[in-house]
């Protein structure tokens, strides 16, 4: 029930009559119109929106206006009544024009009032309570507005969160490429792009902090990533060349620093986000089989721990020994082959596998070379010496069964 003084009217608010209320309330569409008419004469972009957004802008200040009006009859509820005038411009409005062009166009409007308002008053006193009203409501328009992008873009960063958790899960699984791809490109991700698998432990239990770690490791070294933590494994993707030079070296080293204690493998680069099913697939066999190896570096490339994958039962480590040094080995000549061979079971004596073969040193070194030629290892190396041996064996135990 309406409150009343000892004359039986009712009290005014902010110092302005009922008269003026009504006068005001009337004249709220014609002051949205007003201001509407101002944004498409003073801001050039305003007018390169489409009609329907233009309207939608109209409608927005109507319901500003109107709330005014309310706002000055109960300013205990202002805050209240601001946030409930202006809680569908921030879902409509955010698809459309940036925070900074709201607040212009919240400022143009209060300017547009400030101009018209005087009209409305009965007196001085009126006049300058209106004035104040305005630029009040005004100033908390502008803080709902804000408030409300804000809570926009935190949603928006939950839904990316969880839609990039959706994509990193896809590559480790080896979902339909299409709908890992869309989900990707609604994420920014290059579909061209080279992709690499990193994993390992997380660097906290606080999924923002990993974000975080994440996020700043790979600005600085300039590289987009999709991240995802499964469990108590943290899956980061990286797009462009991961192979070959130092400086993709150093920058995988880099992003090493944002994993948790413990190793990190990052698995082959595939050809493109599509295709990095096989590099999932191949860190998460190293990072299974990386204990067998405690000195391995930090991060290792899963074709490093070739050794240790095979032993763990991973068939796709044994086919790569295969065809990348046991095939390669014996149809180079048995000669090769023997020598290799004789020179690991000769304990790496130079001297003893040529006394062994019945050659000359130089005639073993030689041999040795063409070897590592070959394939990439060379028997003098210790980890080089234990993949050749490794690789020889799984190529007889493969021969034994009739795979080879």
């Amino acid at each position: 029930m309406t409150q009343t003084n000892s004359r039986g009217r009712s009290p005014k608010r902010h110092g302005l009559s009922a008269k003026t209320l009504r006068d005001l309330e009337r004249a709220s569409g014609r002051l949205a119109t007003a201001s509407v008419a101002a944004m498409e004469e003073r801001l050039p972009w305003f007018n390169r929106m489409p009609a329907d957004q233009r309207a939608g802008v109209l409608l927005i200040t109507q319901t500003g206006a109107a709330g005014f009006v309310g706002w000055l009859r109960d300013s205990k509820e202002a805050l209240n009544l601001t946030t409930e005038a202006f809680r569908g411009a921030p879902q409509e409005l955010s698809r459309w024009i940036s925070l900074r062009q709201t607040v212009g166009l919240v400022r143009l409007a209060i300017e547009v009032f400030e101009e018209q308002l005087p009209e409305f008053a009965a007196n001085e006193t009126e006049r300058a309570a209106l004035i104040e009203g305005i630029l009040r409501y005004g100033r908390e328009i502008a803080f709902a507005a804000a408030n409300s992008y804000a809570a926009a873009a935190e949603a928006r960063g939950a839904w990316d969160a969880r839609l990039e958790a959706l994509v990193v899960d896809g590559v480790v699984r080896g979902d339909a490429e299409e709908s890992v791809l869309s989900r990707a490109a609604a994420l920014g991700w290059d579909p061209a792009a080279k992709a690499t698998v990193l994993v390992g432990n997380p660097p906290s239990d606080d999924p923002p902090t990993v974000v975080f770690e994440v996020r700043s490791r790979a600005a600085r070294v300039g590289r987009p990533v999709l991240l995802g933590v499964q469990g108590s494994r943290l899956v980061v993707v990286v797009a462009g060349p991961t192979e070959g030079t130092a400086k993709d070296r150093e920058m995988l080293a880099s992003l090493s620093v944002a994993f948790g204690e413990g190793p990190v493998v990052a698995g082959p680069t595939a050809a493109s986000l599509a295709e990095a099913h096989q590099s999932a697939v191949e860190a998460l066999s190293g990072l299974r089989a990386v204990v067998g190896w405690p000195a391995a570096p930090r991060p290792v490339r899963s074709v490093e721990l070739l050794p240790e994958r095979a032993l763990s039962g991973d068939a796709e480590a044994e086919r790569l020994l295969i065809d990348e040094i046991a095939r390669p080995l014996e149809e180079a000549g048995p000669a090769l082959l023997l020598t290799v061979e004789t020179y690991l079971e000769s304990g790496g004596v130079l001297e003893t596998c040529a006394r062994t073969l019945f050659v000359h040193p130089n005639t073993v070194r030689y041999r040795l070379r063409k070897a590592a030629d070959l394939t990439g290892r060379h028997a003098a190396e210790p980890r080089d010496a234990l993949v050749l041996r490794i690789a020889l064996t799984v190529g007889r135990l493969a021969r034994s069964r009739g795979l080879w």
